[in-house]
C-alpha cells in the first residue's frame, strides 16, 4: 500500500532538524556529478538557529510520509532581507523586476528560499505537491512566490516550470553562476 503524504508548515523543532539533514544530504558538494546532473540539488545550507527563524510566521512547507520529513519548500518573507546582509542583492534584483506588467516592489511577494524532496519520493507528485500547498498556505498572505533556481540545474528549472512558475530575468552572480529567477501567482486560476 502506498505512504500517504500530508502537506503543511513544519511545527515542531524535530521538523526543523529533518529539514536540516534533508538540506545536508542535498547539498551539491556532498553528491556526486553525475548526481548533481540527474537528481538536482540544493545550493545553500542553512543553521537549525537560521530555519527555526525563518520558520516564522508562515512556516515552510513540508511533505510529511508517516513521521518522515519526504520533501520541503522553505519560506523566506523580504524582512529577511535585513537579517541576512549576503541576501540584499538578491532581494534588490527581484524589486527591479516586473510581474505581469508591475513592479515587484509594488507587489506583496514571498521567497521560496530552496525546495528538496528525499531520494525515496521523487517522481511521486511530492515536489507539485509541496508547491500547491505552499501556494494556498501563502495566498491570504501575498500574491507571489518568486526564487532564482541555478541554471546549471536543470531538473529543477522543468520542476518549477511544469508546476506553473514562469521565468522573469536571467542573470549572473559575481562569481559566474548563470541563474533563472522564476514566479509563481499564489491565487490559482
Amino acid at each position: 500500500m502506498p505512504t500517504t503524504i500530508q502537506y503543511r508548515g513544519a511545527q515542531t523543532a524535530q521538523e526543523i532538524q529533518a529539514i536540516l539533514a534533508l538540506q545536508q544530504a542535498n547539498l551539491a558538494r556532498n553528491i556526486s556529478p553525475a548526481e548533481v546532473l540527474e537528481q538536482g540539488f540544493v545550493t545553500v545550507e542553512h543553521d537549525l538557529d537560521l530555519l527555526a527563524e525563518m520558520n516564522h510566521p508562515y512556516g515552510h512547507t513540508i511533505a510529511k510520509a508517516d513521521a518522515e520529513v519526504a520533501g520541503y519548500v522553505l519560506t523566506m518573507t523580504p524582512a529577511f532581507r535585513e537579517r541576512i546582509p549576503v541576501l540584499e542583492p538578491m532581494f534588490a534584483l527581484f524589486e527591479q523586476l516586473t510581474w505581469q506588467g508591475r513592479s515587484v516592489a509594488d507587489i506583496n511577494y514571498v521567497v521560496m528560499g530552496q525546495v528538496c524532496v528525499a531520494k525515496a519520493f521523487r517522481g511521486q507528485g511530492v515536489f507539485a505537491g509541496l508547491y500547491h500547498s505552499m501556494q494556498e498556505r501563502m495566498a491570504p498572505h501575498f500574491e507571489l512566490i518568486i526564487t532564482e533556481i541555478s541554471a546549471r540545474n536543470p531538473r529543477s528549472l522543468r520542476a518549477h516550470a511544469k508546476v506553473g512558475f514562469t521565468e522573469m530575468h536571467h542573470f549572473q552572480s559575481p562569481d559566474g553562476e548563470q541563474w533563472v529567477v522564476v514566479g509563481l501567482e499564489t491565487r490559482r486560476k
